[in-house]
């Protein structure tokens, strides 16, 4: 017998504890028939001043996997999101992005699909057709930069400009006004650049992406859009969701 309330598919969704962002970005996007279900990976509210910092960070989020991947699969979900793109893009190449994908679903014990950001984000760019240059905006640290340089360059893509935000404490990614992501958005512009793509599942951007589409007349790849749709995709849900850039509601 199907879920009552999500007769169509029910979605995990592993994201950091300290996460705000997430879970109401992807509540907003979902189809009727379709639940999400947020997982929490501890990690403490840590302050990041450094490189150093954010390093560590990530090595925390890491060692906490298995143990939500073990929560979420008790509900019986048709699909995995994993909600924190640093981390699928951290080994900085397709294989440790692969390796990643490969250890969740052995962890699941079962065929499932997961939605990295990193396969996200590569679907959505050739759903619009992009094929040469990025620019990149995130709430991080520089030590991200050599690692997305080397995983989009697998991919051909060259990313011609980073703005790393660098959030000063995880909870404070959220705490945010609209005129500070509004100018991030427009500072991450380059003429060069095709698109705009934002990492930072943390980063409450989805509808100014939306917006920023219409401002800079180019795709802007918010990174919870695209590992929602990912799995909707990829789950058979292709209803288009509007307010959540082109790619939710065109592709």
């Amino acid at each position: 017998m199907q879920d009552y309330l999500g007769w169509r598919k029910l979605i995990g969704i592993a994201t950091p504890s300290v996460n705000t962002c997430v879970q109401p970005e992807c509540d907003s996007m979902r189809p009727p028939g379709v639940t999400n279900h947020v997982g929490r990976m501890y990690v403490p509210d840590l302050k990041v001043t450094s490189n150093e910092d954010f390093a560590g960070g990530i090595d925390l989020i890491y060692n906490t996997l298995d143990v939500v991947i073990d929560a979420l699969m008790t509900l019986r979900p048709d699909a995995l999101t994993l909600a924190i793109s640093a981390v699928a893009i951290w080994g900085g190449t397709q294989k440790s992005s692969e390796e990643l994908k490969a250890k969740m679903q052995k962890r699941a014990g079962k065929p499932i699909n997961v939605s990295l950001a990193t396969d996200a984000i590569i679907e959505a760019l050739k759903m619009h057709g992009i094929k040469r240059k990025i620019a990149i905006v995130e709430p991080y640290y520089p030590v991200i930069q050599p690692r997305m340089e080397s995983f989009f360059g697998e991919h051909g893509i060259e990313v011609v400009k980073f703005t790393h935000l660098q959030g000063p404490q995880y909870s404070e990614y959220t705490r945010v006004s609209t005129q500070y992501l509004v100018d991030a958005l427009r500072n991450a512009d380059s003429s060069d650049a095709e698109a705009i793509v934002q990492f930072g599942a943390n980063l409450p951007i989805a509808k100014i992406c939306d917006e920023a589409e219409r401002w800079l007349n180019k795709p802007v790849v918010a990174v919870n859009v695209a590992t929602y749709w990912h799995a909707l995709r990829h789950a058979g849900i292709q209803d288009k969701v509007y307010g959540y850039t082109r790619l939710m509601s065109e592709f």
